[in-house]
């Protein structure tokens, strides 16, 4: 047989082989949407606000929260804001303070040197580029000093009404729990295959809705299985619970 037959029977099982992987993961992937579908709905009635718990009133304080929120409570940092703001009102203000006098108000959120420079140069983008207001494309926020995945979709689905999926560890633990995503701890993975399940309008509440649920109930060190929503369904809770509880 010549090699070039011998390569294209090879192509040719290779195709088979992939069509049937493909096959057996569209109900599957079936499955996990109609899983998505149900978490939605009972986190809705558990939790009918869904809104960031980082307290701002204009884009570019989200932008500067986000920032101060990594390795920080949303608690400690809605404490710290205030103080940044009356020294530093504007973008403006910030593009133009020195650095050091930002870090000396926001260490209290950790890592205030990496922090605090970030919220600088982020500002002087925003003051220099888009006229003290936050761009309205992903790209373009994404493209900004400090700015990640994480922040760039928060800025899209709160600020501006768009599809996001914010993956934060919230999100990614009980993702993982619940089995809507299975053994992925990366964020942009877990934000792909969550693309894939949620329906596009639902992305940033249940995200939303995940932090309440997971402060709530589904604790990280000691997830309360026995009163949660969403116990019959959670990949987790049965597997605790062994089944023995229904949801009445």
């Amino acid at each position: 047989m010549k090699a070039s037959e011998t390569e294209r029977l090879n192509n040719n099982k290779k195709k088979a082989a992939d069509k049937k992987k493909q096959d057996k993961k569209e109900p599957e992937l079936e499955e996990v949407r109609k899983l998505a579908l149900e978490v939605i709905e009972r986190l809705k009635k558990e939790y009918p606000e869904a809104s960031c718990t980082l307290e701002y009133e204009k884009a570019w304080q989200l932008l500067v929260s986000v920032r101060l929120a990594a390795q920080c409570t949303d608690a400690r940092v809605d404490q710290i804001t205030p103080l940044l703001y009356a020294k530093f009102p504007t973008v403006k203000a910030l593009a133009e303070a020195d650095p050091d006098d930002i870090e000396e108000i926001v260490k209290p959120c950790g890592l205030g040197h990496s922090k605090a420079r970030d919220i600088s140069r982020c500002m002087r983008v925003l003051h220099l580029e888009y006229n003290d207001q936050v761009p309205e494309t992903f790209d373009e926020i994404l493209a900004l000093p400090g700015v990640g995945r994480k922040s760039a979709n928060l800025i899209m689905g709160d600020v501006f009404g768009k599809p996001a999926i914010v993956t934060d560890t919230h999100c990614i633990r009980l993702t993982n729990l619940i089995g809507l995503v299975d053994g992925i701890k990366e964020p942009a993975k877990v934000e792909k295959a969550l693309w894939k399940i949620v329906p596009p309008e639902e992305g940033n509440d249940l995200c939303h809705r995940f932090v309440l649920h997971g402060r709530a109930v589904c604790a990280a060190r000691h997830p309360r299985c026995e009163i949660c929503c969403l116990r019959d369904i959670c990949r987790h809770g049965k597997e605790t619970l062994g089944g023995k509880l229904k949801l009445k």
